[in-house]
């Protein structure tokens, strides 16, 4: 296969662990002459470097606050990523932009590996784009409505306009409010910003049921701590970031199955890594 390029987009974004996954993912696949590097880029950069893409581009990854502003960019949108209201990822074929969200598969994915498949209800805490991806994975899943706390309701538009496209009934309520004992849990808030809901199960005798936590680094958060000593199914960011790389690695590359094994050690090497590094 032709050498192709890949890239993931997003500001800040050189804390990114993408290059590393999707490069051990073409290491495991022969693609010796396939590249994936980070590009910082904001939405008025975006247009430009979209445009720059020639026919040596297969795709982009795309993060914070990207996945919102591509749509209007793109050739073709899949049916989920239109519903969830973002793309996380962009696959340049025969001249045209298709925008896909692995977001969506990612995170069921993440859940079915720590035992989640069908929770009873659901908790999600924040209101961005990770937050209506978790929307579409709670139906994907067989739930029909979902509570969603925040911490101001007039900037949860775009999430309920998501939820209405995707057919889910959204209760508002306000953030760390108490979570409904049973729950699965997802937060999809940045690194300390749950640490509320931490302390909440230490010390409640109603808990949800399970947790996801979409943070990676630095893990295990508070809360997944706090989840996990009370016993409960704890998902992380690092699975949910696997997950979605690899169904990304297949769109752009036309593999049939990710080499997920190959992608989670160089992973999870890198997370270590960098942990050791803080610690010196």
């Amino acid at each position: 296969m032709a050498a192709r390029r890949a890239a993931v987009l997003g500001s800040p974004i050189a804390h990114s662990l993408s290059p590393v996954l999707h490069a051990a993912a073409y290491a495991a696949l022969g693609l010796d002459d396939w590249t994936y590097t980070a590009i910082e880029c904001d939405e008025t950069r975006l247009p430009g470097v979209l445009a720059a893409c020639d026919d040596g581009w297969a795709g982009l990854s795309l993060t914070m606050p990207l996945k919102r502003a591509v749509l209007a960019l793109l050739d073709r949108t899949e049916p989920l990523a239109a519903e969830v209201g973002g793309a996380n990822t962009v696959v340049f074929r025969g001249g045209r932009r298709h925008g896909y969200n692995t977001d969506v598969p990612g995170m069921v994915a993440a859940l079915a590996a720590s035992g989640v498949y069908s929770p009873p209800g659901a908790t999600v805490v924040g209101a961005g784009a990770t937050a209506c991806a978790a929307l579409a994975a709670l139906r994907q899943m067989g739930l029909a409505a979902a509570e969603v706390q925040v911490r101001d309701h007039a900037r949860a538009g775009d999430l309920l306009a998501a939820a209405r496209r995707l057919g889910m009934a959204v209760e508002l309520r306000p953030f760390g409010s108490p979570v409904r004992g049973g729950d699965l849990l997802i937060s999809t808030v940045p690194a300390g910003a749950a640490d509320l809901y931490a302390e909440r199960i230490a010390g409640a005798s109603s808990r949800p049921g399970s947790v996801l936590d979409v943070v990676y680094h630095p893990w295990p958060t508070p809360l997944a701590r706090a989840a996990a000593r009370s016993g409960l199914a704890v998902a992380g960011g690092f699975d949910l970031l696997l997950h979605q790389a690899a169904r990304q690695v297949e769109l752009m590359t036309g593999a049939e199955r990710a080499p997920v094994a190959a992608m989670r050690a160089a992973g999870q090497a890198e997370l270590a890594r960098r942990a050791a590094a803080v610690s010196r």
